[in-house]
């Protein structure tokens, strides 16, 4: 896919009517971040607070991914951070098929424009991106590589902040694979580690809610 700007995608996400989400959403969230950042966040979809601000994780789940970013030793400016889905569900919703499959041509716009080392998938929608069959729990916190980049399934941080063993999980991850996340350029060889100690494959089993 040619590459395009990331200012230009996000004025054409604004305007987008691919689907009808924007019919009942306040504000398109694009996404945030650096547009040279090695490594890409991939959320659900925007929230309450982020359709109020036109900005992604800004709500509570938004102070937690701050927090752990910090854990890592890594500032939400280091990164890009963007959602499957760029309106906001009515009700928080899951978003539906059509729905991820409408969007799906911003998200590809936008990983074209940043070529990141390192995608953190964030919950199984963003997974089911990369590894449709696999379930969260089996796979959160071990690297794979899949089409050229490397991929990072975590836990949502909404998850944890419902559930104090995901909440230990997610923060776990994020300390375990600090390494890759500060040097992205070592993905392939963190990678190769994962996958000579067999722990890169991934389950048949279906996805899970986070």
């Amino acid at each position: 896919m040619q590459k395009g700007n990331l200012s230009e995608i996000a004025e054409s996400i604004k305007k987008c009517q691919r689907c009808d989400l924007y019919k009942t959403a306040t504000h398109a969230v694009p996404g945030e971040g650096n547009p040279q950042a090695a490594v890409v966040f991939i959320g659900e979809a925007p929230g309450f607070h982020e359709d109020r601000e036109g900005r992604p994780f800004v709500g509570n789940a938004g102070k937690y991914l701050d927090m752990l970013l910090l854990k890592a030793g890594l500032r939400r400016e280091d990164v890009f951070i963007t959602n499957v889905v760029k309106h906001r569900p009515p009700e928080n919703r899951d978003p539906a098929p059509q729905e991820i499959a409408a969007c799906s041509v911003w998200l590809e716009e936008q990983l074209a424009a940043i070529s990141p080392k390192v995608v953190v998938t964030l919950g199984r929608w963003s997974l089911a991106r990369y590894a449709p069959k696999s379930k969260i729990s089996d796979v959160h916190g071990t690297p794979f590589k899949t089409g050229g980049v490397v991929v990072l399934p975590m836990y949502h941080p909404a998850a944890a902040l419902r559930s104090s063993q995901t909440e230990r999980q997610l923060t776990e991850d994020f300390l375990k694979n600090k390494d890759l996340l500060q040097n992205p350029k070592t993905a392939d060889q963190i990678t190769e580690t994962f996958e000579k100690k067999g722990q890169s494959r991934l389950s048949d089993g279906q996805g899970s809610l986070f």
